[in-house]
């Protein structure tokens, strides 16, 4: 058993860990070293679920947390009370919407590339960390380094730094370091890049289509920082890089697009030798359709650690999957060599974290300061961005634009209830508006109104493919759709998301990003639209997408 890069950055073990993570080894079963090869997906109130964990003994759990903080936290206790080797607890702790429901709402990556001060960034990833360590959680699954470069992506979208490479770079780096200080593992996602192509490995396998001259000028840039800088976890994605795979085969044919997660040659021979990263490699969700359009579901799991992971994201079957893999042990499919490396990398992040010297007590404490709000709201504060006012129409105010009528599809996401009503208007009529909700048809009487307001709500839509302005379900049908009221009635557009709309309505005269859905920023967006407030005029990406016209 080679233990000797258990010593190396990033795990750094002392002597103590090491023997630990050795100890714990032979002492396991084949049973149990396979189930700590598995992440299991945690949501809900399911009373069975801690007597479930605790007959499977999987390495982690990622949960999605519910409303109630208390309650949340006594689970997360309970479930590690149970295991009979610490568990990872991990969570997508983007910022936004991904914020805990019953913490401090923050903003996203790209509200924080807006602001671009990498002090702001260190101050929000306190936050996170700080909240998620007294919750339970010791592992995040971020900072996303995407580059957001096709701009109809629905998987980037808000969650990257933008588009910038120094930018992404200026502000995934301290997220790193910070969260790893309080105990939180980073993970640097998506392996091995994706924002390049504008559809979405939930749905398929995305290309990465950079040539390997192009992709170390960018990625290869990124993940060596992130290496540099101690990251412990890489998460490998369901994209493909077919540059690198024609670099290692001289007729590769459809190798050339296996996806990542289940690349030997992109995990073990790019990742791990060439650019000698040495912690762990988790999966992305084992069930996306990016992997099981490639192959078998069942299949893949196997194959995700064969290929140079070292934990699998989800299993909707975990006996069944946790059977294929112990198969896939004992018939060779998974060299031996290679599923003694996953297990013992498990372990060592666990030992990194500290947990095998875990106090009995759990966390404690409040989840959520006031005064981390206050931080948290002067951020969001600093982050919307005015792309453009050809009328010079701002600020406004109840004398002048007193009759509003709202026009808005309400905020989607695939992962909360969806769809809901923005809370602005509500803001708007206390601050003494007389604010109309659209509807229907017909068509509105610019006589009977001040100010026209889109809302855009489109932050996070992973499974749509692409995105774009639905003006069908603005306009409520379709002659709704081919409406537009700016040359009659002043308007301004709003998308607290996807900063890319101006695509769709070039010569709209007024347009806002906000970058992040929660109230909190409809609350910041009200105060900078009645002029309490300057304005931010930095874009983290192209907002224009590159056209002229919709500039003017």
């Amino acid at each position: 058993m080679d233990t000797s890069f258990l010593s190396r950055a990033p795990f750094g073990l002392d002597a103590r860990a090491v023997a630990w993570v050795e100890t714990t080894y032979r002492a396991l079963s084949l049973q149990d070293k396979v189930a700590q090869l598995f992440n299991l997906l945690s949501r809900g109130t399911d009373p069975g679920e801690l007597d479930r964990l605790a007959r499977l003994r999987p390495g982690g759990i990622t949960r999605y947390f519910g409303r109630d903080g208390e309650a949340e936290r006594a689970r997360l206790v309970a479930a590690q009370k149970a295991a009979p080797i610490p568990l990872l607890v991990s969570a997508d702790l983007e910022g936004s919407r991904m914020s805990l429901p019953f913490g401090t709402q923050l903003p996203n990556p790209l509200a924080l590339a807006a602001i671009d001060d990498p002090a702001v960034t260190a101050d929000i990833s306190r936050i996170i960390a700080e909240e998620a360590v007294s919750l339970g959680v010791n592992w995040s699954f971020a900072p996303v380094i995407d580059i957001n470069h096709a701009f109809r992506s629905s998987i980037v979208g808000t969650r990257s730094f933008g588009s910038d490479l120094e930018t992404i770079r200026r502000h995934a780096l301290p997220h790193i370091e910070v969260l790893q200080r309080h105990g939180i593992a980073a993970t640097a996602k998506h392996w091995p890049g994706e924002g390049y192509d504008d559809r979405d490995q939930h749905l398929l396998t995305t290309i990465n289509p950079l040539s390997m001259e192009q992709w170390e000028a960018t990625f290869g840039r990124l993940y060596r920082a992130a290496i540099d800088a101690g990251v412990l976890s890489i998460m490998s994605a369901h994209i493909a890089l077919p540059a690198y795979v024609r670099s290692q085969l001289s007729d590769p044919g459809v190798e050339a697009f296996r996806p990542a997660s289940i690349s030997r040659l992109l995990n073990i021979e790019l990742l791990r030798h060439k650019l000698g990263f040495n912690g762990l490699i988790v999966s992305d969700a084992s069930e996306m359709a990016g992997l099981t359009s490639w192959c078998r579901i069942r299949a893949a799991k196997s194959q995700i650690i064969a290929g140079g992971c070292d934990m699998i994201l989800f299993s909707r079957a975990p006996e069944e999957d946790m059977a294929e893999v112990r198969a896939a042990v004992e018939d060779g499919r998974l060299p031996a060599e290679r599923f003694e490396d996953a297990v013992l990398r498990v372990l060592a992040l666990k030992a990194a974290l500290g947990l095998h010297e875990m106090a009995t007590v759990g966390p404690t404490g409040a989840i959520a300061r006031a005064s981390d709000k206050v931080i948290a709201d002067a951020a969001l504060r600093r982050a919307p961005t005015l792309v453009k006012d050809t009328l010079g129409l701002l600020p406004i105010s109840p004398r002048r634009h007193r009759r509003v009528l709202v026009i808005s599809g309400g905020i989607i996401s695939p992962l909360h209830d969806s769809p809901h009503e923005f809370s602005l208007p509500d803001m708007l009529a206390r601050e003494g508006f007389e604010v109309t909700l659209h509807t229907q048809q017909p068509a509105v009487d610019p006589a009977g109104f001040d100010l026209v307001l889109y809302l855009l709500g489109e932050e996070t839509l992973l499974t749509r493919g692409r995105i774009f302005l639905d003006w069908a379900r603005l306009g409520g049908d379709f002659v709704g759709a081919m409406r537009r009221y700016w040359h009659d009635i002043p308007t301004i557009m709003v998308s607290f998301g996807y900063p890319y709309h101006l695509y769709d309505a070039p010569r709209v005269p007024v347009y806002i990003n906000a970058y992040c859905t929660i109230d909190e920023m409809q609350a910041a967006v009200v105060d900078l639209l009645m002029g309490r407030h300057p304005w931010n005029r930095n874009s983290p990406v192209d907002p224009f997408c590159g056209l002229e016209d919709a500039k003017y």
